[in-house]
């Protein structure tokens, strides 16, 4: 609380010197109070805490700032499309054009209502203007290019929609192959179909490229042809929600009102998706809020597509607004069935992160009683979600039907018998946690945390240890700079009584896991060997800090501080 009043008393000093060196021939002395000094700046605060809401009441008190401010427009209409009013954010942005202060939001908020709207000249002046403040070289720049591009094709034959989607950047490769995909559609050439296809063999992650194109075959009436494309689809993909919900929208005849609606020859919905993925690439880069600028406005042209609900939902969560991603969730759960089983996962793990981890079992339950026949991703998401809750015996039960049901030949295979090993193990069963690891190995022998966890419990039981330590390096040479892994190979080195070695792999664990216990304690012991025994100490006592040291661990720590440590 006193760091963000004293960030606040900052900002406040900032605001006012800023005022006072550019402003003060111009701005009226209403804004100078405290009370609007604190609005502006509570503002502020709420919309980088993602609190919209509140910074709409704070930015509402300042009605007028934007004709002295320039940065308060850009964070009141921020505020606007995050609460998606877009008729407040339309009126305030052409009020800005009419006071000639307009910026590149206000351009195209004003182009993407016109085009709501189908007022495609209008929107094609705003867009224009929109384009000049970008070069074609940020991932905005291509956006402002493909959609000056788009808002022209009704005017273009198809052979020039082509050549325009040609010229966009190079750099920006795989968005090019989808939008040339798109003006096939949009212009309803014959080849459609397998242009779609040939996008598709060349990326096996484009599963919701692969509902776009069962999509356009079940809207030209190919059902048969667009049913295939779903199963050929979901035997690559098993797990994707949208060909999935798709799938089972077909089966049980929702084909009215499906849960999720595109059509490629709308122009709203090649927009949004345009957006969407500009929005994605920002999500990616950790860049959730200016994503959710973005990925509102593709809401705003397509309500109907689940996968922007989703990654809005996902962006909050990241940016730890949770109250307000459980609500997006809550509302994906009503898309369908699939999506249902989704969101609630995604509810559960915010109900445990807020302490509510009772609760978020049993609301997981009663979701999953409710599926009738669950399949067996959904079996092993449930299962692995009570093993992650400590509910073992009850996961025990769900991965021994996992395991009873498939082969190895199955995508799940090993993964199911690594966790269950875990299970096994957490629950004293370990000549069965130990068939299972070694089992999943030999099906799948480069997965690392497997080898990992069988090799440390092997050291950890004094048995195997060189035969761990060669294992544990194959696993270091898998996954480079892993902290777990590092330990572990430290830890071997440790009982085989290569102290030396064992500090060094020991020291680089503890620089990547510097709050880990047992990395700590880890490294205390290899230096009290090596004769550090002052460094030891401190790296015992350290332990003792820790916020996650187990009382176990603890009572051996102060052993190791009184008496020394004794290698039997």
């Amino acid at each position: 609380m006193k760091f963000r009043l004293y960030i606040i008393f900052l900002l406040k000093l900032i605001f006012i010197l800023d005022f006072n060196n550019n402003l003060l021939a111009k701005i009226t002395d209403k804004y100078y109070t405290s009370s609007k000094i604190s609005s502006y700046f509570n503002g502020i605060l709420s919309f980088q805490e993602n609190n919209f809401t509140s910074a709409f009441k704070n930015f509402n008190e300042l009605k007028g700032l934007e004709n002295y401010h320039g940065n308060f427009s850009k964070y009141y209409q921020n505020t606007l499309v995050n609460l998606e009013k877009f008729d407040k954010a339309y009126d305030f942005s052409r009020n800005l054009e009419k006071k000639g202060q307009d910026n590149f939001q206000s351009n195209l908020l004003i182009a993407v209502y016109e085009l709501k709207n189908n007022n495609i000249k209008e929107a094609s002046k705003y867009f224009r203007k929109y384009d000049k403040y970008f070069t074609g070289e940020s991932i905005t720049g291509f956006l402002s290019s493909s959609l000056n591009n788009w808002i022209s094709f009704n005017n273009l034959s198809f052979e020039q929609a082509i050549q325009r989607v040609n010229n966009l950047d190079e750099r920006f490769k795989k968005i090019k192959k989808i939008q040339y995909t798109f003006v096939h559609c949009f212009y309803n050439k014959d080849d459609t179909d397998k242009i779609y296809e040939k996008l598709i063999s060349n990326d096996k992650d484009l599963s919701r490229y692969s509902f776009f194109h069962a999509n356009h075959l079940y809207r030209s009436g190919n059902v048969q042809k667009s049913n295939l494309i779903l199963s050929e689809r979901l035997k690559k993909n098993p797990e994707s929600l949208i060909l999935n919900q798709f799938q089972r929208d077909i089966k049980f005849k929702k084909t009215k009102n499906f849960s999720d609606n595109f059509n490629c020859r709308n122009i709203n919905h090649i927009f949004a998706e345009i957006f969407y993925i500009v929005s994605n690439a920002l999500s990616a880069q950790g860049l959730n809020t200016a994503s959710n600028f973005y990925l509102n406005l593709a809401k705003f042209l397509n309500k109907d597509l689940t996968s922007y609900d989703i990654l809005y939902a996902e962006n909050l969560y990241d940016l730890n607004n949770l109250g307000q991603a459980k609500k997006v969730f809550r509302k994906i759960s009503n898309k369908g069935k699939i999506y249902e089983w989704y969101a609630s996962k995604q509810i559960t793990n915010i109900m445990v992160s807020e302490k509510l981890t009772e609760n978020a079992i049993l609301f997981l339950e009663k979701k999953f009683k409710k599926i009738d026949n669950p399949n067996i991703f959904q079996i092993y998401d449930y299962a692995d979600f009570l093993k992650r809750n400590e509910k073992y015996e009850k996961s025990l039960k769900y991965f021994n039907i996992i395991m009873e049901k498939i082969d190895e030949n199955h995508t799940l295979y090993s993964k199911a018998l690594d966790k269950r090993g875990v299970v096994n193990e957490r629950l004293d069963n370990w000549e069965s946690a130990e068939k299972d690891f070694l089992n999943s190995l030999k099906v799948s022998p480069d997965q690392a945390y497997v080898i990992n966890y069988l090799a440390y419990s092997w050291i950890e039981k004094g048995k195997n240890i060189k035969q761990s330590l060669k294992m544990l390096q194959k696993a270091n040479d898998l996954k480079r700079n892993d902290g777990y892994i590092i330990d572990s190979l430290g830890w071997a080195h440790f009982k085989l009584k290569n102290y030396q070695e064992a500090k060094l792999y020991l020291q680089k664990a503890v620089k990547i896991m510097p709050s880990d216990p047992i990395v700590n304690d880890h490294y205390g012991d290899s230096l009290w060997m090596t004769d550090k025994k002052i460094q030891a100490r401190y790296y015992w006592k350290n332990v003792l800090r820790l916020e996650d040291t187990e009382e176990n661990l603890k009572n051996e720590i102060e052993k190791k501080l009184t008496y020394g440590l004794t290698i039997k």
